[in-house]
């Protein structure tokens, strides 16, 4: 069973910067794409960046273009998101998620199929 399991959430002001980790389990490998989507509250859950799973290409949110990275340690099953210049606005609850076995970046939610449970990033004024 493949499990995702997000951590690194936490307070920061604004201009901080927070790494989040996602750890996977149950599958090995880079052969689909993963993703980071975040949910504000009164928001829909909204695609912030992804990554391929076939030549590890990546591709951004315009609001996050330029501040966040995303990453991936195969070796060590996780993906990661480097959160730097942070704005009172990239407040939210971070989600990873995986696509089932497509290795094309999708920006939108029904294209994965596995979710962690979140973590939540607060970003003081």
């Amino acid at each position: 069973q493949v499990q995702l399991v997000e951590s690194g959430g936490g307070l920061v002001q604004a201009g901080g910067s927070l790494r989040l980790s996602c750890a996977t389990s149950g599958r090995t490998g880079r052969n689909y794409a993963m993703a980071w989507f975040r949910q504000a509250p009164g928001n829909y859950r909204e695609f912030v960046a992804a990554t391929s799973g076939l030549d590890g290409s990546t591709y951004y949110a315009d609001s996050v273009k330029g501040r966040f990275t995303i990453s991936r340690d195969d070796a060590k099953n996780t993906l990661y998101l480097q959160m730097n210049s942070l704005k009172p606005e990239d407040t939210a609850v971070y989600y990873c998620a995986a696509r089932f076995s497509g290795k094309a970046i999708t920006t939108t939610l029904s294209g994965y199929y596995y979710w962690g449970q979140g973590t939540q990033v607060t970003v003081s004024s």
